[in-house]
């Protein structure tokens, strides 16, 4: 079993208290590694040392900066087969999804980020000024479980390049992937205190970072409720924020559209993670005469999905996260059975210490029911009935709600459909990820970006020198 350490001001240190967390591997529930509990000192500790390095770092030239990051990419590049076993441990995710969806796409994005900051217009002249874009100091990056490399690299690499400093604190329940981003910033030689990795809960660390007067930003992902009560606390000393929160994204099949290729989509964004996917498409908005067809091809491609041991580099649905969010997900599942929604698919699990659910498909189902209402996290889909294109899109964006979104139909009536929509991403019939591009959401699905310039602007501050 692992035991780890933290990571402040250039070294490998214990916490302040000997407490610690145990990190379980989902799919075997056999314990795989312990790290510190952190604690407000700890955080404390981390944070002077960022704000100390801050003072030389953010004037560091950005050729020196890039030259660093380049290196932690080439080192996460050859440590590939390690992130993807790690992940697939920490996290329970089959070893197909931990390669092709948690490690080679963020791989290639930080990459992107490089050019990014390569290629950034620092200072714009203006009429009588000059508008500069600097770094806003010393960042706290909270992450959650579900996409343990993502949303550490969507915060760190872009924090970095910018000039600033960062505090990282990674998901109790995976954080393993960011001490192999760790080593690698450690062996790249960055400057002591530059980042920083405190591990720790949410409610102790996470909160000691979030009020902290002397963190200048706060990059938060998880869900609305959690995000809400970040920003709550970091608003004491009118921090910056980023939050990318939670979603109950709808796709809709208009008719005319490959429902086959539709339907395939939706499964991709539902079943392979589990559903625990933030912008997974867990409403399906079908014509009311198309109900049976979709249900019938929804039920085909599920006969495509295997499940069973993570390590099986065949299987391609492994188990919830925890039991935690196994007794959540099964909670709404015999809420929408009680909703009097129709399941087509699956079943209520048994409670017999697997956190495995295979995917549950419930039809007919009322834009107003909970399920259809609600961040499930889990592979459950909802079937919506609509009868006018007009009411599907009312449908779709009558929710809390804005992170995603899927059209799947003729082309120019699928794109007039997807900019009716109150989201900050849609997919377009075959339209694929690109890592240049924002990801972020509209309403209470979070504020800012990640991704793209837009996600590297988070990052900066903007000065304007008067100077004519």
């Amino acid at each position: 079993m692992e035991i780890r350490k933290l990571y402040i001001n250039g070294e490998w240190v214990d916490s302040v208290h000997d407490e610690w967390i145990e990190i379980e591997n989902p799919a075997t529930h056999e314990i795989i590694a312990k790290v510190p509990r952190g604690n407000k000192e700890d955080v404390d500790k981390a944070v002077k040392a960022a704000r100390a390095a801050f003072e030389t770092w953010q004037y560091t030239p950005l050729e020196e900066r890039v030259a660093l990051m380049k290196k932690v990419v080439e080192g996460l590049e050859s440590r590939r087969q390690e992130l993807i076993e790690t992940i697939t441990k920490e996290l329970g995710s089959p070893y197909k999804v931990s390669a092709e969806v948690h490690t080679d796409p963020f791989i290639l994005e930080a990459k992107h980020y490089i050019q990014t900051a390569s290629e950034f217009p620092y200072e714009q002249r203006r009429l009588t000024s000059v508008v500069r874009r600097e770094p806003v100091g010393v960042v706290g990056g909270l992450t959650p479980w579900n996409f343990p490399l993502e949303q550490i690299e969507k915060k760190v690499v872009p924090a970095l390049l910018a000039g600033n400093c960062v505090v990282l604190k990674p998901s109790q329940f995976t954080p393993l992937t960011a001490y192999i981003l760790a080593e690698e910033i450690d062996k790249a030689g960055y400057p002591a205190g530059v980042f920083n990795l405190v591990t720790g809960r949410g409610g102790e660390v996470g909160n000691a970072l979030a009020t902290h007067e002397d963190v200048d930003m706060i990059s938060f992902t998880g869900s609305t409720g959690a995000g809400r009560e970040v920003a709550r606390m970091a608003l004491g000393n009118i921090k910056k924020i980023a939050l990318e929160l939670g979603g109950k994204s709808a796709a809709i099949l208009l008719d005319g559209g490959d429902w086959e290729n539709g339907i395939h989509g939706v499964l991709e964004t539902v079943v392979p993670n589990a559903g625990q996917t933030c912008n997974a498409l867990t409403r399906l908005l079908v014509p009311k005469n198309g109900l049976a067809k979709a249900e019938e091809i929804i039920k085909k491609q599920l006969e495509e999905y295997q499940y069973g041991p993570a390590e099986d580099p065949a299987v391609t649905q492994g188990p919830l996260s925890s039991k935690k969010q196994f007794d959540r997900v099964k909670g709404y599942i015999e809420l929408g059975l009680q909703e009097g929604a129709r399941m087509v698919s699956g079943e209520v699990p048994e409670d017999n210490g697997s956190y495995y659910i295979k995917p549950v498909i419930f039809s007919d189902v009322k834009p107003d029911m909970r399920i259809a209402q609600e961040e499930i996290f889990g592979p459950v889909l909802v079937v919506i009935p609509y009868e006018t294109e007009e009411e599907a899109v009312k449908i779709a964006n009558d929710s809390i709600y804005g992170l995603a979104g899927a059209v799947y139909g003729p082309e120019e009536e699928a794109n007039k459909v997807a900019r009716q929509m109150k989201t900050g991403t849609v997919y377009v019939n075959e339209g694929q990820w690109d890592p240049t591009s924002p990801f972020g959401g509209y309403k209470q699905s979070g504020l800012g970006r990640e991704g793209g310039v837009e996600g590297y602007e988070e990052f900066l501050e903007i000065k304007t020198i008067y100077d004519k």
